[in-house]
């Protein structure tokens, strides 16, 4: 089967540290080392990081942890040996170049090391020659840095993140304690006293100065849009009879901080007497947003964004970030992608601020265009569309660098009252549920990956990769009673009791053998069709039956086929080329393993999925007129990004699946890759794809798996035309495609 591909432009994310006073430091995760065999080394593990600014996220200032504080090296002596070794820590998978003379801007704190030598093999850089931990000659104008290759080791933890890092020993936690007896019964809580983590218990904060911006940062932080006014009368009688402990004495925020300790604060002193004079404990008043508003009894509803919407998150209030623009959405490129501009997305869409500033697709790529690069948010606008942006152009960005965010979500004690126990990790086993007070098991008839991506969901524990039905290999547990069936969700839900079950249990497998589990991961694959591919090549081919026997022996043709006369006449064929992108995090691999695959002799190759893709040819009001349901021939690596490699092959009967980054071509002239039109009468139509069609495989994203074209058929010629992914255009523009009165020539403008 010959199926050419393209490649595409190479592409390297973009992400500029914007440095925040004190508190806010990008982070990146540790890669432990051995104990440094200087004189001065020491047991603790060693951890690097890149910071500095302007960068992206593969280049950068490097800075060491060691002894409780972050410093940096000199650029005396340094080489690229150096730089690989350094690289190889931060999980690349080697260094490009290396540069002097603090090019990232300058360091604070300590110089750790200088006249670094390394032979380039070492594990880590603390196993180099060097004039010892701390002994430097150099000022921070010498301060070395490292350009890494944009591609990770495999299996290394990402580090293309940034995340609001506090100093811990300033502000610890922060919560909202209820006073009244209502709100303490109900989740969210939206407000109270505001309250920071203090040695082994909880301590206040004077309400003297207190702002309304002050009430905002602590309000994103707990994950609600926006704040509200309290009565802080009524608090101001319980608070006097309470004995309050005040740490913090003032509080001077200007309201885009991402987090409080991110605000100038005053701390009481150890042994004043009076630390709150003239005052009494701080309370604030949360607005949630309207996914969390059904247990608050509020009455105005807040309005969210309609023009921006996070896709490909595991959890609710992640992913990556798109923006609609003349009814098409599109992503944002990661180019000064940071905490404000990311809180701003977060905020309109009705959580908190944000967490989490990803880069590098950590949520995925995006398919259409990219509308923003260079977003700069103060982080007090209403929407990333009120923020300075640059337009993009081809050579700027491509869907490797699209951004994506983590947002403070509030909690709702969701993951209390379910379960998984017996699994070999903490990410498997048999799921167990809480009605009233009694835990029981679920019933596993009808279940499937969208109930149990909704349980991975509510337990915090990424995407579902299987549905499991029979668990008795999980059966560790002493909870043998079935407590929920017939639950049906539509995948998008939070929690397992928003699904539809029975009121009253029926199960016709009720053995706790054979009670529900779930198999979660932190990654998935993510199927999109090319759109623009299917509208470029479809024909029509009048093909002999002769030439159709194999088809027919593969169900490719309509019923009618059956009653021809074989091997005379012909089938009327709608050809054209399929290209299947995955576009997520993880390699679509078949759920069946090789033992189970069908070796089909007519085509010579094995299927590894009974219906990968579904053809559908529908009228306006969505009968279908004509069908050709496809499995999977085999599923392999056509082509790939630049800089990915080919992992999956049919021949030899290899390994099947779809790499990240890469494609699979159906082109339009092999068996099956096409619908049967032959009883089909002129006019216009709507022809769809969906791929996966019945969830076989998890995927971060179902909603962008078909694909719908209109088609003008005149019995002789088609024309398709609007070819889209399900999810790519606005709800207008939808509606429009979905009343289209058809052509009234061929002429498409």
């Amino acid at each position: 089967m010959v199926k050419p591909g393209h490649k595409q432009q190479p592409a390297f994310g973009l992400l500029l540290w914007l440095w925040l006073p004190c508190c806010l430091t990008q982070t990146t995760p540790s890669n432990p080392t051995a104990p440094s065999p200087s004189p001065n080394s020491q047991t603790e593990q060693l951890r690097v990081r890149l910071a500095g600014y302007p960068r992206k996220h593969n280049e950068g200032r490097v800075e060491l942890f060691y002894k409780g504080e972050w410093g940096s090296i000199c650029d005396d002596d340094f080489t690229i040996a150096n730089a690989n070794v350094l690289c190889r820590q931060l999980g690349f998978v080697s260094a490009t170049g290396w540069t002097h003379s603090a090019k990232y801007g300058k360091g604070q704190g300590k110089i750790w090391l200088d006249n670094v030598q390394c032979n380039g093999g070492e594990k880590g850089i603390e196993f180099c020659k060097s004039r010892g931990w701390g002994n430097s000659d150099c000022t921070h104008d010498e301060d070395a840095g490292v350009v890494c290759k944009d591609e990770r080791i495999p299996g290394f933890v990402d580090s293309n993140v940034i995340e609001a890092q506090v100093e811990e020993d300033r502000v610890e936690a922060v919560r909202l304690r209820p006073v009244v007896a209502a709100a303490k019964k109900k989740l969210p809580i939206t407000e109270g006293v505001v309250e920071v983590k203090h040695k082994d218990g909880w301590a206040q904060i004077c309400d003297v100065g207190w702002t309304v911006k002050n009430t905002r940062v602590v309000c994103g932080m707990l994950g609600f849009p926006h704040e509200r006014k309290a009565n802080r009368n009524f608090y101001k009688l319980y608070l006097e009879r309470q004995k309050n402990h005040f740490l913090i004495r003032s509080v001077a925020c200007l309201g885009n901080e991402i987090h409080l300790a991110a605000c100038p604060l005053e701390f009481s002193k150890p042994n004043a007497t009076s630390t709150c004079l003239g005052g009494t404990a701080a309370v604030i008043s949360c607005m949630p947003g309207p996914l969390f508003m059904q247990n608050s009894g509020l009455k105005k509803k807040l309005k969210i964004s309609t023009n921006v919407r996070l896709k490909g998150g595991a959890r609710v209030g992640e992913g990556r970030v798109e923006v609609l623009r003349n009814n098409e959405w599109g992503t944002v490129c990661d180019d000064r992608w940071n905490l404000q501009s990311a809180s701003v997305v977060c905020r309109e869409l009705g959580f908190g601020s944000a967490k989490e500033a990803l880069t590098g697709a950590r949520m995925g790529q995006g398919m259409g265009p990219i509308y923003m690069n260079e977003v700069k948010c103060l982080g007090e606008e209403r929407s990333i569309w009120n923020c300075p942006y640059k337009n993009i152009t081809s050579e700027d960005c491509q869907h490797m660098e699209d951004a994506a965010v983590r947002c403070n979500v509030p909690s709702m004690g969701l993951g209390n009252s379910i379960r998984i126990v017996g699994g070999r990790s903490s990410y498997e086993g048999r799921v167990e549920v809480q009605v009233g007070s009694k835990w029981g098991t679920v019933c596993s008839t009808g279940w499937t990956t969208k109930e149990a991506m909704v349980v991975c969901r509510q337990l915090g524990l990424g995407y579902s990769m299987h549905a499991i039905n029979e668990t008795w290999y999980w059966d560790t547990s002493n909870v043998t009673e079935m407590v929920m069936s017939g639950v049906k969700c539509t995948g998008n839900e939070m929690a397992l009791v928003q699904c539809q079950h029975h009121k009253t249990v029926s199960c016709q497998r009720a053995a706790p053998k054979f009670a529900a589990g779930v198999i979660c991961s932190e990654t998935a694959s993510d199927l999109v069709l090319n759109a623009s591919l299917v509208q470029e090549t479809v024909y029509i081919e009048d093909r002999p039956l002769h030439m159709l026997y194999c088809a027919a022996e593969e169900d490719c043709l309509s019923k009618s086929a059956a009653k021809a006369n074989w091997p005379y006449g012909h089938r009327r064929l709608l050809r054209f080329s399929s290209q299947i992108h995955n576009i997520g995090r993880a390699d679509f691999k078949p759920k069946a393993g090789r033992h189970s695959w069908v070796w089909h002799a007519c085509h010579g190759h094995y299927h590894s999925m009974d219906i990968f893709t579904h053809y559908d040819l529908m009228n306006a009001n969505g009968t279908k007129v004509a069908e050709g349901h496809k499995a999977s021939f085999c599923l392999e690596d056509t082509d790939c990004q630049e800089g990915v490699s080919k992992r999956y092959e049919c021949a030899n009967f290899g390994e099947q699946g779809i790499t990240v980054g890469c494609w699979d071509l159906y082109r339009h002239d092999i068996d099956c890759q096409w619908i049967d039109i032959t009883d089909v009468k002129p006019g216009n139509y709507i022809m769809q794809v969906v791929i996966n069609p019945n969830y076989e495989v998890a995927e971060s994203d179902f909603t962008n798996n078909a694909m719908k074209c209109n088609c003008k058929y005149d019995g002789h010629r088609i024309w398709f035309h609007n070819c889209h992914i399900g999810d790519a255009l606005s709800e207008e523009a939808e509606k429009r495609f979905e009343k289209y009165p058809g052509q009234l020539n061929n002429k498409i403008s």
